[in-house]
């Protein structure tokens, strides 16, 4: 079994690796650097440590508007190459557990570069109520969720000299 957080970006559920999250904190206030990346948010101040925050949702371009129930992941400094860093994301929904035979792996066949930060797609079942049952046999129909490489996506903005 494989633990994740469930979030929301954009109206589109999304996880990452549970170990990464330090903690999920309620959107406070976020001073905005002057010619930062725009999906450099900014910094705040967490309990005393100033903490660089990532617009997730520009960084891994994904559109729409945000709701007024955003929250700020806050990763592990060893996920962050040592930095404190958080990731605002639309809405944190659970953690999960997930067994492996519930992840699909990306391939490199996937265009535009999307394996490059996704690892998987989990294939989450619907409750038991609202299973659909087609012939003698028990098909389940559920929601998908993109398991995103957060690891990598920052690894990849380090090397670049990006954050």
């Amino acid at each position: 079994m494989i633990d994740v957080v469930e979030f929301e970006l954009g109206r589109e559920l999304y996880a990452m690796d549970i170990q990464l999250a330090r903690e999920i904190v309620e959107m406070m206030p976020i001073t905005r650097i002057p010619r930062a990346p725009d999906y450099i948010a900014g910094i705040m101040n967490l309990r005393g440590e100033i903490t660089t925050i990532i617009d997730l949702k520009r960084l891994i371009q994904i559109p729409g508007t945000s709701g007024d129930s955003q929250k700020i992941i806050v990763l592990v400094a060893e996920a962050a190459g040592g930095s404190n860093l958080g990731i605002i994301v639309d809405d944190v929904h659970s953690v999960i557990q997930v067994s492996e035979n519930d992840i699909e792996l990306m391939d490199e066949g996937i265009s535009s570069g999307v394996h490059d930060f996704v690892k998987g797609i989990i294939k989450l079942a619907k409750d038991d109520g609202e299973r659909k049952r087609a012939g003698g046999g028990q098909q389940e129909s559920g929601r998908l969720v993109l398991w995103i490489d957060i690891k990598k996506i920052l690894d990849d903005l380090v090397r670049a000299g990006r954050v």
